[in-house]
């Protein structure tokens, strides 16, 4: 079969853990280890010499993010005020680790659904927030589990990994140097998230998303070209994790909050809108669209108000919800992964010729788009 070296995107797979974590259930945690809290510092609060914390609420969550729920792949622990982070029995290194667990079920997912043998796959490709180790890279193990003769790498650009790399393996199908490719992000992100902090303690939510990137050449006949990709990053501390194998060099600051997730909100709200409306209008001048007959958006499901923002900004008027469907409700945000499952969970019922944009943005600052039109 000569290959055109036109990339398409095949098929999208999605691995949801069994667990979620409602609001209520989260503020209700979170309030009682506020109130053990201040309780045990009660004498240096009445001194002026500490902060009392202050209480979580539902409104206030929903209010600020949009987020009513999300997956876990623990529970328990999470909700525990005695320890508030996720547990799981430890591996060994014979076993197949967390990260290549979920991310090989997203896998198959999407292999399932394009009727594609793993002896066609060439790459995998692990795009995700944070790994589960340095090395050997975690694409490799998914890419041994699964049985595929080629390679895989890791690769990290916070919540944009996915579409990074789904244009790296776009650009190895144009350059004739693979002719399919796993692009797979297991986003375990309740393992970086502090769940004691009142301003980011609902953020996040865990998940594996799969995209199968090929030469058309090789796609199903029901498959979404991609008509073009386009990256951008700007350095900012706004959104950081300072969690790393250098941090036992100063161990009296290895548990200090900077090693988990931290963000300045409303200076990423306020900086981040603006560079991902005008990306997304620049790279669509450049393809010859017109925004506005975008058919649908999907977009990082990071925060309602910034995709209601770059939405009405892109489509030239306040998006409904099938022109930008949310998942962000009932899954949290789930960094690189949101944008694929809004993608994999509302693309089915699109007509070939409709054109739409996968979008993520986030930590670096980072962005990616890629706009893709239904074939089949």
């Amino acid at each position: 079969m000569e290959p055109t070296r036109n990339p398409v995107i095949s098929a999208t797979g999605l691995f949801t853990p069994e667990h979620s974590i409602s609001n209520e259930e989260l503020v209700e945690s979170f309030n009682r280890f506020v109130d053990r809290h201040n309780s045990a510092h009660a004498a240096a609060i009445a001194a002026g010499e500490t902060e009392a914390l202050t209480h979580s609420s539902v409104e206030f969550i929903e209010k600020a993010s949009g987020i009513k729920a999300r997956h876990v792949l623990a529970k328990e622990p999470v909700l525990d005020p005695d320890i508030m982070a996720p547990r799981w029995d430890a591996r060994g290194n014979d076993e197949l680790s967390m990260m290549a667990e979920i991310g090989v079920a997203a896998c198959r997912q999407a292999l399932e659904r394009a009727g594609r043998d793993v002896a066609d796959v060439d790459a995998v490709l692990c795009a995700a927030s944070n790994m589960e180790r340095g090395y050997p890279a975690m694409a490799i193990e998914i890419q041994q589990e699964l049985g595929i003769d080629g390679f895989g790498f890791d690769m990290n650009v916070a919540c944009s990994s996915a579409t990074f790399g789904i244009q790296t393996a776009a650009d190895y199908i144009r350059a004739g140097n693979a002719r399919s490719v796993l692009v797979v992000s297991p986003e375990i992100t309740s393992g970086h998230l502090n769940w004691r902090d009142r301003d980011s303690h609902f953020i996040f939510g865990d998940v594996a998303t799969a995209v199968l990137v090929e030469d058309a050449a090789l796609a199903p006949a029901d498959h979404w070209d991609i008509l073009g990709t386009r990256l951008k990053t700007v350095f900012s501390n706004n959104i950081r994790n300072n969690f790393g194998f250098l941090n036992r060099a100063v161990p009296e600051t290895e548990g200090d909050p900077d090693k988990l997730f931290v963000q300045e909100g409303r200076k990423v709200f306020k900086e981040v809108v603006p560079m991902v409306a005008d990306m997304i209008l620049t790279e669509a001048e450049r393809l010859g669209l017109d925004p506005e007959n975008l058919r649908r958006l999907w977009l990082h499901q990071a925060n309602a108000g910034m995709n209601r923002l770059i939405a009405q900004r892109v489509l030239g008027h306040e998006a409904n919800d099938d022109e930008s469907p949310t998942v962000l409700d009932t899954y949290g945000n789930t960094s690189s992964a949101g944008s694929i499952i809004a993608f994999h969970l509302h693309s089915d019922d699109l007509e070939p010729g409709d054109r739409g944009l996968i979008c993520s943005f986030g930590a670096g600052y980072s962005a990616g788009t890629v706009f893709v039109q239904r074939v089949g």
